[in-house]
């Protein structure tokens, strides 16, 4: 068995170890942070955000301007997620009892929760939002999220998100279900509200996308575990229709966000001559900036994190490498990075550090060769 279908596959009901002895939690939040999800705590033995310090437990405190993510603290749950391993290891490895829960939206991912609990059926305008069941439909045997998601997919023609196999799909401890899919590009879908109302997708069935989080497949709870199921583990993209149904269903970001703005050309200049030129390895920089840069014309689910870890990274190579200045290459990365996402310091910085700390084990040469 490989270490991915191990980390997502193990039935271990406490911490668990690989051959290598690492912790299984340590293994999950690698894993997931390698695919560029952003990572953050779970408390022991629950699908919850580990708690915050007692500081941050003060009345009226929140995370807006909370210094908590900047030192290292776990607080405020998803808020606090990281791409950063060196933070990884330092919560996972001293605390290896930590579940694993994945940022959505910075992730990019967008999990259908379908759930399967033993309720009362509700009546039937609240069965599928937006959609009537008229009077003479049938409704017997309809007893959970699993036959709703089934019936809306019916009405629109298509296979049940349920059955998708194409895409990473998680079985939860109490008999429901993950569905992970990947937003597409200038796409940034909100979560729901609650199964059953506001902007839930249909009865017992939620979504999980910008502004919360997934509990990591591999991950232990005191009544089970978070496992994979079926063949794939990657996310498949959002299928057109299900995108169309969150649309209707008001899984849209609210009015106050920004729409998408272009970058200007002459940023796109500053930086490509930041990082040398084209033949170079500060020029294979300058095009790795450039993407990074470029991501400002879209919100979400650009893949922003991913690429300026690749940036830093390489910077980190040719600062090892002496062919650049570390303040050079920090400098750089800064500017593309805030051209991307302003105001979001706190962020980029910690995928910078990172990235650039890892490069420099590696140093590259300047024909681009480690």
């Amino acid at each position: 068995m490989t270490d991915e279908l191990r980390v997502l596959r193990s039935d271990s009901p406490r911490p668990a170890t690989d051959p290598a002895g690492v912790p299984q939690s340590l293994a999950i939040a690698r894993w997931c942070a390698g695919r560029g999800w952003p990572v953050h705590p779970l408390a022991p033995g629950r699908k919850t955000p580990a708690g915050n310090c007692a500081a941050c437990r003060e009345p009226g405190h929140t995370h807006q301007g909370c210094r908590c993510p900047a030192v290292g603290r776990w607080c405020h749950g998803f808020r606090a997620a990281t791409l950063d391993f060196a933070r990884i290891e330092q919560w996972w490895g001293a605390r290896p009892e930590f579940g694993v829960g994945v940022a959505c939206g910075p992730a990019g991912l967008v999990v259908i929760d379908v759930d399967a609990h033993a309720r009362r059926l509700p009546g039937r305008d609240r069965l599928l939002p937006g959609i009537a069941i008229a009077e003479t439909v049938d409704l017997t045997g309809l007893a959970n999220g699993f036959h709703t998601l089934g019936v809306l997919a019916a009405l629109r023609g298509a296979p049940s998100p349920a059955e998708d196999e194409s895409t990473l799909r998680v079985r939860t401890p109490s008999g429901g279900l993950h569905v992970w899919y990947r937003a597409l590009q200038g796409q940034r879908w909100q979560c729901s509200t609650g199964s059953g109302g506001g902007r839930a997708l249909a009865w017992q069935v939620d979504v999980r996308a910008h502004g919360g989080y997934i509990v990591a497949p591999g991950t232990a709870t005191a009544t089970g575990l978070y496992r994979a199921v079926g063949p794939a583990r990657e996310p498949a993209p959002l299928p057109a229709w299900l995108a169309r149904e969150l649309e209707r269903t008001g899984h849209l970001p609210p009015a106050h966000v920004p729409a998408p703005r272009p970058v200007p050309p002459r940023a796109r200049q500053a930086v490509l001559a930041a990082a040398g030129g084209p033949g170079s390895a500060p020029g294979m920089l300058a095009g790795l900036l450039a993407e990074v840069a470029a991501c400002a014309a879209v919100s979400e689910g650009a893949g922003f994190t991913e690429k300026l870890n690749r940036a830093a990274y390489t910077a980190g190579g040719l600062v090892a490498a002496g062919v650049l200045e570390p303040e050079e290459a920090e400098r750089a990365l800064r500017e593309a990075a805030a051209r991307a996402r302003p105001g979001q310091e706190r962020r980029y910085d910690a995928v910078i550090r990172s990235g650039m700390n890892a490069g420099r084990a590696r140093p590259l040469s300047p024909g681009g060769r480690r």
